[in-house]
């Protein structure tokens, strides 16, 4: 008898309770794309980084148990910059990644076309998860949701959105158009004011809620309104003063402000970087690890559920046991 008893204690913990430990996990997750660099001399707002979800109520993605998955963290764009020798166009952010889901990088902002020779600039904003907006006197928009990715009520126009026109948008403010966000398009410039960034969305799988994928503000004149950035890390447009771009906010994905500064002056904003976090079920925190250690692994109180909450702010991995 007591041999019997030994034996069926030891096949619940191999078979039953202590198997259960070994299966895979499903997990929520948000993946923000690094956000556009945006233009200068009344060059348009940078647009965000593309924004993807699951949380709440989406289609979660299996992680295997005895994994090590690779997560990218996408960098933000560069504006466009002076003199020769520097970037001519403002940069597209770079893509982030997690398992099966891609977001991609937002695209640059428009920036002056006969920068830096007759011809050389590029007008239009550049397409991305979110769209650049144009420079001053341009409707060619960067087109958002590129490439394509579904819409849903977590994402409402999949990645995101395009950016701001700005034609007609003559004196005195040559307001450009703003960059697109994950929320809304980007506002368009005119000869009164630069558009405004598109708005970012709000999720709390973190716990909280927070703003992600912001659009960067377009720029006008001294004297005139200058765009503001998209809440969710967007920055805000700067007039020809001489003053430093604003940048987009690190790990929001928000585009960057642009300048209106002559060439000579200052450089467009830099796109924010992009984020992941991970939201798994509370029970399995131990069997998760992440590296390097700037990532973090907390968890978050009920009445949110007790959850496992694997938030990565630079390139890295996931392990599950």
């Amino acid at each position: 008898m007591p041999l019997k008893s030994t034996f069926g204690a030891g096949s619940a913990s191999g078979f039953g309770a202590g198997s259960t430990s070994l299966a895979p996990i499903n997990v929520d997750y948000l993946v923000v794309a690094g956000g556009g660099g945006s233009g200068m001399n009344n060059g348009g707002g940078g647009g965000a980084g593309g924004y993807r979800t699951s949380y709440p109520g989406g289609t979660q993605i299996e992680v295997a148990k005895d994994s090590t998955t690779s997560v990218t963290i996408g960098a933000g764009g560069v504006g466009a910059a002076w003199p020769a020798g520097a970037s001519p166009f403002a940069q597209r952010g770079t893509d982030s990644i997690f398992s099966t889901i891609t977001s991609t990088g937002g695209g640059g902002g428009g920036t002056w076309e006969n920068y830096p020779s007759p011809g050389g600039g590029q007008p239009g904003g550049q397409p991305g998860g979110s769209g650049g907006g144009s420079r001053n006197d341009q409707s060619n928009v960067g087109v958002g949701n590129t490439p394509p990715v579904a819409s849903s009520p977590l994402m409402p126009n999949g990645q995101g959105h395009s950016g701001g026109p700005a034609s007609p948008s003559g004196p005195p403010a040559f307001g450009s158009g703003g960059g697109g966000g994950a929320g809304a398009v980007g506002a368009s410039g005119n000869g009164s004011a630069a558009g405004n960034g598109g708005v970012g969305l709000a999720n709390s799988i973190s716990g909280s809620s927070v703003y992600y994928a912001g659009g960067g503000g377009g720029s006008s004149e001294v004297g005139y309104p200058n765009g503001t950035g998209g809440n969710g890390g967007g920055g805000n447009g700067i007039n020809g003063s001489g003053a430093a771009s604003q940048p987009g906010t690190a790990n929001t994905g928000g585009g960057g402000g642009s300048n209106g500064g002559e060439p000579g002056s200052q450089p467009g904003g830099v796109g924010g970087t992009g984020i992941v976090i991970i939201r798994a079920p509370g029970a399995s925190g131990s069997r998760f690890s992440l590296s390097p250690g700037t990532n973090t692994k907390t968890t978050s109180p009920a009445p949110d559920g007790a959850a496992t909450i694997l938030k990565f702010t630079v390139t890295g991995s996931l392990t599950l046991l």
